[in-house]
């Protein structure tokens, strides 16, 4: 059937992740105030920990915000060391390492490219994100996405989470279109390729040597992608060849 929109991922796909991870400043200004004397790097561990344990226990949720997971992670945090989180701690922390993400979450190179070219064809695109609002909205804006972008979608508006297909649906409905018109494009075997899946989408899986997927730990996936991609450009051919350009 031909292909009349893709539904793209946020992290991992239409953005790289960052090599590190870490939350520098903002997890040392945290463990300051909660009075944690420790070195960075006995802070980083205890952090990578906290927040590990935490992607744990919400990986199969059907419906989370990212916010209460990283409060979690937070309170585990200080809890490493015998140290309680007030709100207003919780909230500075939470304030300071969502700036981070929307200032240094790097989008890819070719993604602008990419988008164009796909737009140019007539084809439908959107997001369709895990992430929180006040985290998409504003890497939308700051990026510009809104030049190729019909819609963008978050797990807080859909009220559902990848890889559970309320959020599939829901982005459908916004688009107008059936499952056999759209190819979902996302980073992650459980969360993007497993709930396409579910659904009856095609997908598509764009990976990145050396770069985990997150909140997938202990995961054993047995769904597989229509496609495997390392860059966005290659969407182009793909969908040219599945809806007869190539011919």
């Amino acid at each position: 059937m031909e292909v009349k929109g893709l539904l793209f991922d946020l992290g991992g796909t239409l953005f790289s992740y960052p090599r590190s991870r870490g939350m520098g400043g903002a997890l040392l200004e945290a463990a300051a105030t909660l009075g944690v004397d420790a070195p960075p790097e006995v802070v980083g561990r205890a952090w990578g920990a906290a927040n590990e344990a935490a992607m744990r226990r919400y990986a199969s949720e059907a419906y989370f915000l990212h916010r209460n997971l990283f409060h979690d992670a937070l309170v585990a945090f200080a809890a490493s060391f015998d140290r309680t989180v007030s709100d207003s701690v919780a909230e500075r922390f939470q304030a300071a390492q969502r700036q981070l993400v929307i200032e240094h979450l790097p989008i890819r190179r070719e993604c602008h490219d990419a988008l164009a070219e796909l737009k140019s064809r007539g084809l439908y695109l959107a997001i369709v994100s895990n992430i929180d609002d006040d985290y998409l909205h504003p890497l939308v804006e700051k990026h510009d996405l809104h030049r190729w972008l019909d819609h963008w979608t978050s797990s807080e508006e859909a009220g559902s989470c990848k890889p559970h297909t309320g959020i599939y649906h829901y982005a459908l409905g916004k688009a107008g279109l059936t499952v056999g018109e759209t190819l979902f494009v996302g980073d992650s075997l459980h969360h993007d390729v497993a709930g396409a899946s579910a659904v009856g989408m095609r997908s598509a899986r764009i990976t990145e040597e050396g770069v985990s997927t997150p909140l997938t730990s202990g995961l054993s996936v047995t769904a597989e992608p229509d496609f495997h991609i390392t860059t966005l450009t290659e969407l182009i051919n793909i969908v040219d060849a599945l809806n007869g350009r190539n011919a």
